[in-house]
């Protein structure tokens, strides 16, 4: 037997002949386009190789490239699949002049079976029953005088077609001249052969076919007769055997007809005898022969019980027991019938629908009822250059209508999502009248009328996602934000209006709506800011259940006055894959939502459908989202005020001044602009140079956050952990209103007390229950401190703050990064989650800080307190916690080229001047004052860096200090920081080192890249089942390696092709205590040396001027606000931001929605469209400059038609 065998195929089928391959004990080796890289094939192989970049004409059709492969891994020989090279003589020699055994015919019988006109030759001479045709035809006009003789409608075929590739019906001149390149032209592209010819077609024919298996010493033996019939675009959709309703002794002949045509060339390996059957005349025609293994081949095997692949490859070996003592053996038992699942949308022409799959379940298959070939998984991306086709369903039974059955209930347990599929087609055809009757026929198919409650995006707006409330709650200790609606409010009200659950997903719409076609009736709701909406074109009232036939088109518009989100609420809910237990959309992190992003033109959504509420019923006006000029945000005071943080004068500036909304807001978070904060410290000590920079500790959604001398208010999307200081907090009952903050908008900040607000929470949940207005009665509170409980002492000391009237902030010992306090915070989380209280929403971690994230009416703040103070006084008992702890080693490319071009783009856009540039390296060893950067790379590979965090910034990202405090390096972080930071950067910032979870903005300075944090969709044994690869307390350990390597690393880890090493131990503080105590005089000396170099630094720059740095925001200029004239028109950006791009220019002519500038505003970009047709006049605006909302950008003179 072959110790190794290279499969010359991919997807299903590779997969399929690796299976065998195990069973046999012989090694496998797949081969792949790097398109298919995250295809099953690969990770099932025993070693994969690269045949590179391209569709299938570079790659698994290039003879050389596979060869090279079977001599690099040392194969005996190979195994072509179905397509692609499987019928290909050229490529049998090549694989014999190598010394490479092919699995499959010989050379001579895939000439002669191949080329469709030389079998037909073959099967007249051995008296087999044939349909009139041609022999291969030079041109059109040779095709006509053909069809005229044979009689229309005919067939079309390429000689050396398969798959329903390049086959045409035509039934007159006019569609044969049409027919006769494309048909031409797909036989070169695909099979390298152009041959045409033409036969009779058959009105109502039945596709039959039968196995033969060839000793290739004249022994041939038949395994039944396939019906192949539904078919959709010539290509076999729904296969079985044995074929139903066969007038007695058909099937015999057919078998006898297929066997004579083996024996006549002495056929070698599998192949199929395909027959054309007219069932009124119950007549059969040979059709062609395949000479190969069929992708419906597997109903064969579990209707006789065999393993085609394995005779195959022992044939191949010279190892096949003789043929009739296998054939003596065999008894045919029961029926199964296959269901080809297909990347493709039958509502749209069956149109191929490639992208990402973000949710793959099959049901468990024990390979005997029920067998799933296939190649995906979650997370694997679907190529748009090869064959759709996902998997194989295949179920057997006892009898023919239990096979139905048993197919149907696998078919609706089966869940893809990502992509489109003909799932929902296939349970359609197994209920279609021609196949349940067991008389198909090959275009049966057509009269069947596909059923879909999907929706069409045509258009998708500017920022359209699937939101669901409450979001995503349970994972903000590991950074992943709740998402969710931004203006839950209206959401809600309108899933209340349609008598959909709470729950159920809608669309946020933000700035400007899409256009969608409707393929269901369904019911719908449109909150939140007023904009147009349309259906089919006639105008349709806001915040109302409105009918939606299916056929229909709704168009939401733009948003017109006040507010900037909407949400389409529709019957039933979107129907999207729940991920980490919500259908929320977080775009940043790539997951949640339909594919983790917006939406974009031409994605298909899913509809339940269900019956709503009246058509009609409309919210009351008190409910409408109205706004007013100056917005209201009611707070809490806290976590952290004067006198400890600000100058006492200065939080009552805060709560005087209107600020404005910054341009630069999103879901993250809301910019403010207004007076410069007065700080009451100079800096945030070790924890950075701002006074605003504290350890990093957990935020609460709406706390508002400076973050250096600018707040933001922290938006649904924000990130959990961060090293700002957050002097209110937004109440519970206002959050909402976030959603609705534009550019330029003004903003008050009204403080409260806790009994307030939770009295006007209570009075949305009413709102919500009842549909209609409730009036609470409520005054601003005078301020009083944010600390609502201090217990213990020094560092056993536990400080409770308030974080808005849901969040409980708990800080230990004084602000200082001593793991003491870790620890102690890590038990005292540990002792909270053991008793899991109801209310108790999530609880998270930061370096010295525990939040409780809690529901007072189930949960008081009093019972909390009391369980909190008695759980700290049990911890600090103890003086031996112990703590689970896994050393993780991880690749660092040091200086890697993704951190060397981000600091490029920082110096830039951003900063040219800063300290920390050109080189992060240069300034980590000179603030540490250092001796060279080699002593900065040993002191990396050396720390053991202890994860306190998860989720710094997003996503599992970790946190991490040293054990060693003599391995802590110290710097400053970007000011400003940068906007881009390539994914998986390690940096280190203040005394903490972090691995960025995603791509985004950051400050940390860079040492190098590693590999992933964070695994979406797919299983890999590391992550032990969970999406982050870290836990607290874990030990990061890097070892270096070169940047190509980590490339070609973090190809692999994704996959599960480069395991880690991981090592589990326990952390005991009472010896980490020893071990400082042992060596206090060294740490001291250290950390006295590093204090002066980190002072004389910061001298330097003051010296230098480079100490404060202002970002330059170019001021607007007014100059577009002269009076138009008569026929001229203003463009006004609805908006303020930063524009982007300008693609006119005075002079220009163009028409009506002609893009003419881009802004770039929230975190999106915009266009600004040409209102008429005409010529630019004049442009008042250039890239980079900055826009507010109404300022007239340019001026176009209009020309009327």
């Amino acid at each position: 037997m072959f110790d190794t065998l290279l499969i010359a195929n991919r997807g299903a089928i590779a997969c399929r002949i690796l299976r065998t391959l195990r069973a046999m004990q012989v090694k496998g080796v797949a081969v792949y386009s790097e398109a298919d890289l995250s295809s099953l094939h690969i990770r099932d192989a025993d070693e994969a190789l690269s045949l590179g970049d391209g569709p299938a004409a570079q790659t698994y059709l290039v003879t050389e490239k596979i060869i090279a492969a079977a001599q690099q891994s040392g194969a005996k020989a190979i195994h072509p699949g179905y397509g692609f090279l499987s019928e290909n003589a050229a490529f049998a020699e090549a694989c014999e002049a190598a010394g490479v055994a092919f699995v499959g015919p010989t050379p001579q019988q895939l000439r002669t079976f191949g080329l469709k006109h030389t079998a037909r030759a073959l099967a007249k001479a051995e008296g087999v029953p044939l349909l009139e045709g041609s022999e291969l035809l030079a041109d059109s006009g040779e095709a006509c005088r053909a069809a005229e003789a044979v009689g229309y409608p005919v067939m079309l075929k390429s000689t050396a077609g398969g798959g329903g590739i390049g086959m045409r019906v035509c039934r007159d001149a006019r569609e044969l001249i049409e027919a006769f390149a494309a048909v031409q032209r797909l036989g070169q592209n695909n099979f390298s052969d152009g041959g045409v010819f033409l036969e009779k077609y058959i009105e109502r024919a039945r596709h039959l076919e039968v196995q033969i298996f060839g000793d290739g010493r004249g022994e041939v033996i038949a395994l039944g007769v396939r019906d192949c019939s539904v078919q959709r675009r010539n290509q076999k959709v729904i296969e079985e055997t044995p074929a139903p309703n066969l007038p007695d002794g058909m099937a015999q002949a057919l078998c006898a007809a297929a066997i004579a045509l083996g024996k006549a060339v002495s056929y070698r390996s599998a192949g199929t005898v395909e027959f054309v059957y007219d069932s009124a005349a119950r007549q059969f025609y040979f059709l062609e022969v395949n000479t190969r293994l069929q992708v419906e081949h597997g109903v064969t095997e579990q209707v006789w019980g065999v393993d085609l692949v394995r005779w195959m490859i022992e044939l191949a070996a010279g190892e096949l027991p003789p043929l009739p003592e296998l054939a003596a053996g065999l008894r045919p038992q029961g029926h199964a019938i296959q269901a080809r699942i297909y990347a493709e949308d039958p509502g749209r022409q069956f149109q191929p629908s490639p992208g990402l799959l973000t949710d793959v379940f099959f049901p468990p298959a024990d390979g005997a009822a029920l067998r799933i070939d296939r190649w995906v998984e979650a997370g694997c991306e679907v190529p748009p250059f090869f064959d759709p086709m996902l998997a194989k369903a295949i179920a057997w039974r006892p009898s023919r209508d239990e096979a139905i059955a048993g197919l149907a209930q696998a078919l609706a347990e089966t869940r893809l999502y990502g992509v489109e599929t003909n799932r929902v087609y296939l349970q359609q055809i197994l209920g279609f009248a021609p196949f349940t009757e067991g008389e198909p026929w090959t275009r049966c198919l057509e009269q069947l009328r596909y059923r879909a409650a999907t929706v069409e995006v045509l258009s998708a707006g500017t920022q359209t996602s699937v939101q669901d409330y409450p979001g995503r709650l349970g994972y903000w200790a590991v950074g992943v934000p709740p998402s969710g609606p931004m203006d839950d409010r209206a959401l809600r009200l309108g899933n209340r209006l349609l008598g959909n659950a709470e729950g159920e997903a809608a669309l946020e719409i933000t700035l400007n709506g899409p256009t969608l076609k409707f393929n269901t009736d369904v019911q719908a709701v449109v909150c939140g800011a007023p904009l147009a909406v349309t259906l089919d074109g006639v105008d349709q009232p806001l915040d109302c259940v409105l009918t939606i036939p299916a056929g229909a088109t709704l168009k939401l518009g733009a948003i017109s006055g006040a507010g900037v989100r909407s949400y389409l609420c529709l019957s039933g809910g979107i129907q999207v894959p729940d991920y980490l237990g919500s259908k929320s959309t977080f775009t940043l992190g790539q997951f949640g939502g339909h594919g983790g992003r917006a939406l974009r033109g031409g994605d298909v959504l899913h509809l339940a459908l269900h019956a709503a509420a009246r058509s009609g019923d409309q919210l009351p006006a008190a409910l409408r989202t109205a706004l007013a000029e100056v917005r209201t945000l009611r707070v809490i005071y806290g976590p952290h005020g004067a006198p400890e943080f600000f100058a006492p004068e200065y939080i009552a500036t805060f709560f005087d001044t209107e600020w404005e909304v910054h341009f630069n807001s999103s879901r993250t978070g809301v910019r403010l602009i207004g007076p410069k904060p007065l700080w009451a410290r100079d800096s945030g000590g070790e924890a950075g140079l701002h006074p605003s920079n504290i350890h990093d500790n957990p935020y609460a959604v709406g706390a508002v956050d400076f973050t250096g001398d600018m707040p933001v208010i922290l938006g649904p999307d924000g990130p959990s952990l961060g090293g700002f200081v957050c002097p209110v907090t937004v109440i519970e009952a206002d959050l909402w209103q976030l959603g609705q903050l534009k550019a330029g908008d003004k903003v008050r900040f009204v403080a409260v007390d806790l009994p307030t607000a939770r009295r006007l929470a209570e009075g949305r949940r009413a709102e919500l229950a009842t549909l209609s207005h409730q009036a609470i009665a409520w005054q601003p509170a005078p301020l009083t401190s944010p600390v609502v409980m201090t217990c213990g002492e020094a560092d056993k000391r536990l400080v409770a703050r308030l974080s808005g009237d849901t969040h409980l902030l708990l800080e230990a010992g004084e602000p200082e990064l001593d793991l003491v306090l870790r620890f102690r915070i890590h038990a005292l989380m540990q002792a909270l989650e053991a008793q899991s209280k109801d209310g108790a929403i999530d609880i998270t971690p930061g370096i010295r800080s525990l939040q409780i994230h809690f529901q007072p009416e189930t949960l008081s703040l009093e019972t909390l307190l009391a369980w909190v103070r008695s759980e700290w006084y049990t911890v600090c008992l103890s003086d031996d916690l112990q703590v689970p702890t896994r050393v993780v080693h991880l690749p660092l490319s040091w200086d890697d080229p993704a951190c060397r071009k981000a600091i490029d783009k920082y110096m830039t856009t951003v900063r040219q001047d800063a300290p920390w540039c050109p080189s992060n390296l240069e300034f980590i060893r000179r603030i540490n004052d250092l001796p060279d950067e080699q002593a900065v790379w040993n002191t990396v590979f050396d720390a053991s860096y202890l994860v306190m965090g998860l989720g710094d910034v997003y996503l599992g990202a970790p946190v991490a200090t040293p054990l060693d405090p003599r391995h802590r390096l110290v710097t400053t972080k970007y000011n400003p920081a940068r906007t881009w930071t390539a994914e998986n950067s390690v940096g280190i910032g203040g005394a903490y080192l972090c691995v960025y979870g995603m791509e985004g903005p950051g400050g940390y300075q860079f040492v190098g890249r590693t590999l992933q944090m964070w695994n979406r969709y797919r299983e890999v044994a590391d992550f032990a089942g969970k999406p982050w690869l870290l836990r607290f307390f874990d030990q990061l350990r890097f070892y270096p390696v070169s940047a190509e390597e980590l490339l070609q690393i973090r190809r692999d880890f994704p996959l599960g092709r480069y395991p880690l090493r991981i090592e589990h131990s326990t952390l005991r503080l009472a010896e980490y205590q020893q071990f400082l105590r042992r060596e206090a005089r060294s740490i001291s000396a250290f950390r006295e040396h590093q204090q002066q170099a980190f002072n004389a630094e910061r001298d330097r720059w003051i010296a230098s001027g480079q100490a404060h740095f202002d970002s330059q925001e170019s001021a607007v200029d007014e100059g577009g606000d002269a009076p138009l004239r008569q026929g001229e028109q203003g463009v006004e950006s609805p908006i303020s931001g930063n524009l982007w791009q300008v693609q006119t220019a005075a002079g220009s002519r163009v028409r009506a929605g002609d893009v003419l500038v881009v802004l770039e505003s929230m975190k999106m970009e915009i266009p600004l469209l040409a209102p008429c047709d005409g010529v630019i006049q004049q442009v008042h605006v250039q890239p980079g400059s900055a826009v507010r909302a109404g300022q007239r950008v340019a001026v176009i003179i209009e020309e009327k038609a």
